[in-house]
């Protein structure tokens, strides 16, 4: 017997279809049911690719004698984070403030009469163990809490939504350009420091604070640690490490060591998106690795193959685990991904094995329970036959060569990964939904790659994918976040807009390069009108998470600055009001985009490591150059890292010049040859 998520669109949601327990969405009927029961709410919200999430669903979820007591004593509410970062936010602070650390499953209960929470955690297991308590235990002592002491409850929830208020509001500030200097220098040597390899534990790829540190390395900023060394050690650690799928291409969340070798094997877009840029923006500030260029062309492999639907769209992950046969029960975290030793001598030849352990780090006993995870030991060229014995590899995990599958119709649940024939390994479960702000991301990876490497078919995906977003995601006159198999639903929050905007300005950039039909510029333009219109918050400053028509159930309204997996929407939207400006020569951008920065300027410098983001954005602010040149002088320098430049091609240039350097308000002398050209720009960029 199924609950009433069996007929979410939602993955993660139909996922816990089968459960035991009441399961509602979030909606005013399952708010109002809570209320008029005085039960408090029991929020638990996670998403498809969660390996924990899915244990959780697996093991308490599914566990009749908890089912039973939260039915009877809770109002349960099933969240996907994927549809609503917005809920996501707002009770991830509230788990932090609680218990100084995130992530998920999010499990949080909240008052029904104010939805304020007053307890959170993350995964609880069914029997005390890791030092947690059994899951039901938890669930009775809230109950019995809730019910008998009332006044400490009021208080506890007092503290949290005042907490949560005055995160929501800030203090503004006004600060002069020398001040912006040096809260500029602190707020890039703060993500050189976190990029820096200093304590064990888990590798995230933390791209924004490296694009931050690598964009700051044209200052003669001082810092503890060499920061291009450090730009590159990251670009190396995540082309070679065991992060990277180095049969298959695309790169998993994170790894759970220091060594970036073992990973948390799910594969998320929105890292890939990031990474690709990140990839190609090292490349072009002359860190040449061919590993870069490698793992570039692997990981768009790997996103024709078993991310794109047929629309064009991408799809939005894949899990971390996956069934080695289709008797088993659970699948199995990583089995598709990697090697026993036994397995490399049986596929391999001796030449093909030895060469490939010159190259990379594997063993007899494995690195990952008896099994290898394969990670490079070198950024160089791989030779012909390393190359060879990886495509065996890749036969033996495919069931074909590569070349010769040139789509790969994904497994979109469990039911499909243990019932349809697969010619090589069973693969993890495909979550194809689309989503726009993970879209833009990886189509402005797409696009910085396709300038920087030249590859015609990474323009077609990257443009493939924002026309289907352009043509397909507007509905009654706004844009929305989800595609589910041709549906688009729930509008767009900020993330969605700030990105895909910043998208749309990218593939604007290679129109320098391809001719084209499509004006990305003026879709840019339409849609920061529509941002503005319903996300902008007058009163404080930047843009909220989500729109006032669309979150009338939300204790607070957020204005996202803090960087995550993902970038900030507030720190790429300002970024982007600075390329529009300089586009279109509207100052009315410009004043929004020096708004949005005071009205983030307190936590900027209190919190430098909360909001990479912002600190480029500032740089765009202070430093944002508009060269006006001619196409052939255009393609010469637009595959360069200037960080702060956009390009605008004329043909009347003043007589002996090539070119215009302009700087807000003003060009320079024009030059009148490339050398000063660079020379104007290096400084207009460096103003500050």
């Amino acid at each position: 017997m199924t609950n009433r998520l069996a007929q979410a669109k939602s993955l993660y949601l139909r996922k816990h279809a089968e459960n035991p327990i009441d399961w509602w969405y979030w909606c005013d009927e399952a708010l109002a049911t809570a209320l008029s029961q005085n039960k408090p709410i029991f929020l638990s919200i996670g998403y498809s690719s969660c390996h924990w999430c899915t244990v959780m669903e697996g093991e308490a979820f599914s566990n009749l004698e908890i089912a039973s007591y939260i039915n009877a004593n809770y109002l349960p509410i099933k969240v996907d984070r994927e549809e609503r970062p917005d809920l996501d936010s707002i009770y991830m602070q509230s788990l932090q403030m609680m218990s100084g650390q995130g992530g998920w499953p999010l499990n949080v209960f909240l008052s029904p009469e104010d939805l304020v929470p007053f307890y959170a955690g993350t995964y609880f297991p069914i029997d005390p163990r890791y030092g947690r308590p059994g899951f039901l235990q938890v669930l009775q002592a809230l109950r019995q809490y809730y019910d008998t002491e009332k006044a400490d409850l009021q208080k506890r929830k007092a503290v949290i939504l005042e907490a949560l208020l005055e995160g929501a509001v800030l203090d503004a500030g006004s600060v002069t350009k020398a001040e912006d200097n040096e809260l500029l220098h602190r707020g890039w040597a703060t993500s050189v420091k976190i990029i820096t390899p200093q304590q064990p534990g888990n590798r995230f790829p933390m791209i924004s604070y490296a694009e931050l540190a690598l964009r700051g390395t044209r200052f003669n900023f001082e810092s503890d640690f060499d920061a291009k060394t450090c730009c590159r050690q990251r670009a190396i650690d995540l082309a070679l490490g065991g992060i990277f799928d180095h049969v298959a291409g695309g790169f998993h969340r994170y790894t759970v060591d220091s060594t970036w070798t073992v990973p948390h094997f799910e594969k998320m877009l929105y890292d890939n998106g990031q990474i690709v840029e990140y990839l190609a923006n090292i490349w072009s500030a002359g860190f040449t690795e061919p590993a870069f260029e490698r793992a570039v062309a692997l990981t768009v492999e790997w996103l024709k193959r078993e991310m794109t639907g047929k629309s064009g769209y991408f799809y939005a992950a894949q899990d971390a685990d996956n069934f080695t046969s289709p008797n088993e029960a659970e699948p199995e975290e990583g089995a598709f991904y990697v090697w026993s030793y036994s397995e490399l001598e049986k596929l391999l030849t001796i030449e093909e094995l030895t060469e490939l352990q010159q190259q990379f780090t594997f063993t007899t006993n494995g690195n990952f329970e008896g099994k290898n995870v394969l990670q490079r030991r070198h950024a160089i060229k791989l030779s012909d036959t390393v190359e060879t014995a990886l495509q065996k590899l890749f036969i033996a995990r495919y069931g074909a060569a590569s070349k010769e599958i040139k789509s790969y119709t994904p497994a979109r649940n469990n039911h499909e990964a243990k019932t349809i024939e697969w010619q090589g390994r069973i693969p993890p479960v495909t979550d194809t939904k689309m989503i726009v702000a993970w879209n833009s991301l990886m189509i402005s990876g797409l696009a910085r790659a396709y300038i920087v490497f030249r590859s015609p078919d990474y323009l077609e995906l990257a443009t493939n994918a924002a026309n289907f977003i352009l043509n397909n995601q507007r509905v009654d006159g706004r844009l929305h976040r989800l595609n589910y198999e041709g549906e688009a639903t729930l509008p767009a929050q900020s993330e969605d807009y700030a990105f895909f905007i910043k998208a749309l300005l990218d593939l604007h950039n290679t129109q320098h390069l391809a001719l084209s039909t499509h004006n990305f510029l003026e879709a840019a333009i339409l849609l920061q009108e529509e941002f503005n219109k319903y996300l902008w918050s007058a009163d404080l400053g930047g843009y909220f998470n989500a729109a006032s028509d669309s979150v009338s159930e939300l204790i607070i309204r957020e204005r996202n600055y803090q960087d995550s997996a993902i970038p900030s929407a507030n720190g790429v939207a300002v970024a982007n009001l600075v390329r529009l400006a300089l586009l279109t020569d509207n100052l009315h951008y410009l004043d929004l985009a020096e708004k949005s920065l005071q009205a983030f300027s307190s936590v900027m410098s209190s919190a430098p490591q909360a909001c990479p983001s912002l600190f480029s954005a500032l740089d765009w602010y202070r430093n944002s150059t508009l060269i006006r040149t001619t196409s052939n002088q255009i393609e010469l320098l637009i595959s360069q890292h200037l960080p702060t430049v956009v390009f605008s091609e004329i043909s009347n240039l003043p007589s002996g010049s090539v070119g215009l350097v302009c700087q807000g308000l003003k060009c320079l002398p024009a030059p009148n040859n490339i050398e000063q050209l660079l020379k104007q720009v290096k400084q207009s960029s460096q103003r500050m």
